[in-house]
């Protein structure tokens, strides 16, 4: 008697986890997780390289979203490249490379970026104009603000803000589901003293090149607000990690002295501190 009631008790309970066995594999799926933008979500010049990248992307393994991708156990996409803008979303930027909007799709959990840095050439002709001029004045005064004034900054706003908010809002529609993230970019110069041995900005220029970088991020910023787009902030956390501080302490390297080929990016303590950051900002863990 105690045998014919055992059996139906022993179907039941089989039947029960085989019901529940698809809800649990369900719930262990990875996140699903695409990496957008520029070199510094790249992490061009840092080893090892990526070796499913287009060489030109000079993409890492050691990158904020490899890190990410770690710590969370997503299977992740990575599509960021060296020098892309925001044009690059939606246009291919080197032969065989795709759009990078083409990699996402409604199935995406996360996707994560920094962009906007490259749009116009704002960035790098900043950091190069000025550093033209302060070797021009052998590091005195301030002749990048002198001859450039607020043109950079102008260009940021007029130009680098809406194509932030198009392009992210193009990333919303092609991953409704996903959270979207962008990261602002970590300081590259100090506040006022700087270093003219390892980043030749002129001393009087040094606080107008982190004022330019101030108006990028916080035009990233709005971008973000404007589209319920997450803001992952570096302001506060990559001060005193600048290009001018030693190694092991600096998470941007300078154009002079410095250990990645690629100047003025960050290192890979920078990128493991920009995925701790995001990883926060995130909930992630």
């Amino acid at each position: 008697m105690r045998v014919r009631l055992l059996v139906p008790v022993l179907s039941a309970l089989i039947a029960a986890a085989a019901l529940a066995a698809p809800t649990q594999a369900a719930s262990e799926d990875p996140l699903r997780y695409v990496a957008l933008g520029d070199s510094y979500s790249a992490a061009s010049g840092v080893l090892p390289p990526d070796p499913t990248a287009a060489p030109q992307c000079a993409r890492s393994t050691s990158n904020y979203p490899h890190r990410i991708a770690q710590r969370t156990g997503a299977a992740l996409v990575d599509v960021t490249c060296g020098g892309a803008d925001t044009s690059d979303y939606f246009e291919s930027q080197y032969p065989g490379v795709a759009p990078q909007l083409d990699a996402l799709s409604k199935q995406a959990d996360l996707v994560t970026m920094t962009i906007g840095g490259n749009d116009s050439g704002v960035f790098i002709s900043t950091i190069q104009s000025c550093g033209v001029a302060g070797l021009s004045t052998l590091g005195q005064g301030s002749p990048c603000k002198e001859r450039y004034g607020s043109s950079f900054a102008d260009t940021i706003r007029t130009t680098t803000y809406p194509d932030l908010v198009k392009a992210l809002k193009a990333v919303h529609r092609r991953a409704p589901r996903a959270e979207v993230a962008i990261l602002g970019y970590p300081w590259i110069m100090p506040k006022a003293v700087g270093c003219f041995d390892r980043m030749p900005v002129a001393t009087g220029d040094v606080p107008y090149v982190r004022h330019i970088q101030w108006v990028l991020n916080d035009a990233v910023r709005r971008a973000a607000a404007a589209t319920g787009t997450t803001y992952v902030n570096l302001n506060k956390v990559s001060e005193g990690h600048d290009a001018c501080q030693p190694v092991g302490v600096r998470w941007v390297e300078p154009v002079l002295q410095g250990t990645n080929p690629v100047v003025v990016h960050p290192n890979a303590l920078g990128e493991a501190r920009m995925a701790t950051r995001a990883v926060r900002v995130l909930g992630l863990g």
